[in-house]
């Protein structure tokens, strides 16, 4: 069944190639959503796919920014069908 996963990373998560990461991680899975930057320094995801892919693309997100992830809050929302891509959003 297809799900939004809605993630805000926090820590050192800007400046380091985070939201293109996330975008090829995302694109490779097909996964569809968005990625963007918040001015108080958290980086925000809302990913829509099937929720055993978001399952696989949040591990593989966090998987390769160890060092720079400090916090993580998600919430599982229901699809809303409305994206077609995942782009990186100014």
């Amino acid at each position: 069944m297809k799900k939004q996963l809605h993630i805000f990373y926090s820590g050192s998560v800007q400046g380091v190639g985070m939201r293109y990461t996330i975008r090829d991680v995302a694109s490779t899975l097909k996964v569809c959503g968005w990625v963007k930057n918040l001015r108080d320094g958290r980086v925000e995801v809302l990913a829509e796919a099937e929720e055993d892919i978001l399952n696989d693309f949040f591990k593989q997100v966090k998987d390769r920014f160890p060092r720079y992830i400090k916090g993580i809050a998600l919430e599982w929302l229901p699809a809303s069908g409305e994206f077609r891509d995942f782009q990186v959003v100014f």
